[in-house]
């Protein structure tokens, strides 16, 4: 059985319900799994239960067997808890993130892993497809800052990795293609061994699932397909937000006349998902597009704005910096 993946909790519910009508849209009838962040998950259950297609990952043996691989992952890693403790973070950073990886025992032999920040907007058939073939499938161009992957200052590291995954099999842990199973108990013990021996420093602390995911896929040889290096030229798009020359029709995008697959609104925080949600208006790259699947179901409730919108990432005013300073907001 084929489904899709997302990993949420209730902070980024907007995303969610943008992200589940695109697939409703482009993949109907497409089983859905929803893998919990953390226990703040009461109004994201409650949507799954008003979805046929939709499932919250309830496998407590899975999800905890996860956060302890992990855990001993990165307590096996010289620097990162310093380098956490730098950006505010205590224990580990983002911990949940990496609950991504329960997919690997998940209810979908294959599967297509989508962030909750991300939008559907053609048919995932190419994914499908490469997956009857190859272990792992990405469209993305990760592999051109390979430092948000791997410490790349390490004089050892063109030794100890193969040369190969460092210059095309770096991937973005937003969007991407597998299999359940390929990541047994044993093998992540395996993986634990090589970590614990050394390998841990190899990995960039401030992406932690992303880099854990790319070291995984590389120690464990899984045959590799990313569609932005594989397909013809002429059909490679981009996928995101930074992009600023998509053109939009009908609620798609389209990069010098070639439909984007799929878009990610990478870099933007949730909370200016939820400010637009509640009529404030904020404006951000591709806004309407976002609204459109939103509220896909319920048009009428589509939030109006009034006058000129202020981008996401206006700087503050004089008057509010100031106040800041004074601890007046």
């Amino acid at each position: 059985m084929r489904g899709i993946c997302t990993l949420a909790n209730d902070r980024v519910y907007d995303q969610v319900i943008a992200l589940l009508n695109s697939i409703e849209t482009h993949a109907p009838g497409t089983p859905v799994c929803i893998y919990p962040y953390d226990d703040n998950i009461d109004r994201i259950a409650a949507e799954g239960d008003r979805r046929d297609t939709v499932q919250i990952y309830h496998n407590q043996d899975s999800i905890k067997a996860w956060d302890t691989f992990v855990r001993s992952a990165w307590d096996s890693h010289p620097t990162a808890k310093k380098t956490w403790q730098k950006v505010g973070s205590s224990g580990y950073h983002r911990v949940g993130t990496h609950r991504r990886f329960c997919a690997f025992d998940g209810p979908f032999d294959q599967f297509l892993y989508m962030d909750a920040d991300t939008l559907l907007l053609d048919s995932p058939d190419i994914i499908w497809d490469r997956l009857a073939t190859t272990d792992f499938v990405v469209y993305d161009f990760q592999f051109k800052q390979p430092q948000h992957v791997y410490d790349m200052t390490l004089a050892s590291l063109e030794k100890r990795l193969p040369n190969r995954y460092l210059e095309t099999g770096i991937f973005c842990s937003g969007f991407y293609g597998s299999r359940r199973g390929l990541f047994s108990p044993d093998q992540r013990a395996l993986m634990l061994e090589y970590l614990q021996a050394g390998d841990a420093e190899l990995l960039y602390p401030l992406a932690p699932d992303q880099s854990l995911l790319n070291y995984m896929v590389m120690r464990g040889g899984l045959s590799f397909n990313n569609l932005s290096l594989s397909l013809p030229k002429d059909r490679i798009t981009g996928n995101s937000v930074t992009s600023s020359h998509f053109e939009t029709q009908s609620n798609a995008l389209y990069d010098k006349g070639v439909r984007l697959l799929y878009l990610h609104y990478i870099g933007l925080s949730s909370r200016i998902f939820a400010r637009v949600n509640e009529g404030d208006n904020v404006d951000f790259p591709y806004r309407d597009v976002f609204l459109h699947y939103r509220y896909l179901h319920a048009p009428n409730t589509r939030p109006s704005f009034a006058g000129k919108p202020r981008p996401y990432n206006h700087p503050p005013s004089f008057m509010k910096r100031a106040l800041s300073k004074l601890g007046g907001v």
